[in-house]
């Protein structure tokens, strides 16, 4: 079959043949002498076929931290061919066939290196991904897939293998989360890692490589890599024409030369239209996340219990029980005195205002409450979003 690619103004005729692999989204794969190179489209999803090569290095994360060791094994830095410094530093869209090729290529090289950094994340039965950034097993994600601070988080890399993390720090104002992963997993080896890159020279018009587990994790597909470019930048986001889907949330945006750019946070209005998390916001913050501090609001993300209640009282006395909200839904009443949300003791409305601003919409809470003098009784919650 004949498939013919608009890119820009130039029109690239390719005979292809159904992709059978099942992280493929894009369903085509090269059937030319370069069988295995990836037809490369702004905003397609690619299934790529390519083995790994350890290339370049990489400087570990915190680099305004000494807190942790320098890092020795490679990560996902590649070269640069001369062919592409124009497209790595401005973008654009190849001036040839014979540049499109070497782009293609190049994409190849990291994708195989990040799908060994890119893992899946799971907490309680929510899944998202992550980026390993150093090789003590830190993870750059999403806040709202890490929820909130020290929770057992699970992690399946790339390969399969099961290992457990801790979540640290959130700065919930841009998406930002941290885990790490728990020591004495590794055997003293390096967990493979991303080469650090900055947010602040990108613009419009770059090309990058996103990875992660659309649909949540599945061993037999492994991590999807898919490419594109960036359509507008700003301090606290960037956005994409990376096809990305729910489970893709937290996994890694590259750049041409395989350095981490951005961590992937919300879909927009079209599956090829995203907000990422550009990565100098892990930087500027990493003291605070690696202490596991919590702050901000994301927009979208605020959490609401739809309660009421005197703030000058020393009990967590519920007042009023707003209708439809998540409290109504799951039984709480007028008069209800709240004890315990979820882990934190509460022994006033102000501490339980603290407490459930520091949950995620969609969070499940076990709260208890004492009703009529009646010993306290459980309720179970799911957190609302302020609308």
């Amino acid at each position: 079959m004949n498939l013919s690619l608009l890119w820009g103004q130039m029109k690239v005729d390719l005979e292809t043949e159904p992709c059978e692999s099942a992280a493929c989204q894009c369903h085509w794969r090269s059937n030319a002498s370069q069988a295995g190179r990836i037809a490369v489209v702004a905003g397609m999803v690619l299934c790529l076929h390519v083995g790994f090569a350890a290339v370049g290095s990489t400087q570990d994360f915190a680099r305004s931290t000494s807190s942790l060791s320098p890092t020795t094994s490679p990560g996902t830095r590649v070269s640069v061919p001369p062919q592409l410094e124009n497209l790595l530093r401005h973008g654009g869209v190849p001036s040839s066939l014979a540049q499109m090729q070497i782009l293609e290529k190049q994409q190849q090289k990291i994708a195989a290196l990040a799908k060994d950094c890119t893992v899946s994340v799971q907490i309680g039965s929510a899944q998202g991904c992550g980026v390993i950034v150093t090789e003590s097993g830190y993870i750059l994600t999403a806040a709202h897939v890490a929820t909130r601070p020290n929770l057992s988080a699970s992690i399946k890399l790339s390969n399969g293998r099961t290992v457990t993390a801790t979540t640290l720090g959130l700065n919930r104002s841009v998406d930002a989360g941290l885990i790490k992963i728990n020591g004495g997993q590794n055997g003293g080896a390096p967990w493979p890692h991303a080469s650090l890159g900055t947010s602040e020279k990108v613009v419009p018009g770059m090309w990058c490589i996103a990875t992660g587990h659309p649909g949540g994790y599945e061993r037999e597909r492994g991590p999807v890599t898919r490419v594109g470019r960036l359509l507008a930048v700003s301090s606290d986001k960037i956005v994409t024409d990376c096809a990305l889907i729910g489970g893709d949330s937290g996994g890694p945006l590259f750049d041409l030369e395989g350095r981490l750019i951005a961590v992937h946070s919300r879909i927009g209005n079209d599956v090829a239209d995203n907000l990422h998390v550009p990565v100098d916001h892990y930087d500027a913050s990493w003291k605070r996340l690696v202490a596991g501090e919590q702050w901000g609001f994301l927009e979208g993300f605020q959490p609401v219990l739809g309660v009421s209640g005197n703030e000058s009282t020393g009990v967590a006395r519920i007042l009023k029980v707003s209708k439809g909200s998540p409290a109504e839904k799951a039984g709480f009443r007028v008069n209800d005195v709240v004890e315990r949300f979820g882990d934190v003791p509460i022994s006033s409305f102000s501490q339980l205002k603290k407490a459930v601003s520091n949950t995620m919409p969609g969070e499940r809470v076990e709260v208890w409450v004492s009703r009529n003098s009646d010993r306290p009784r459980r309720i179970v919650v799911e957190i609302g979003r302020v609308e």
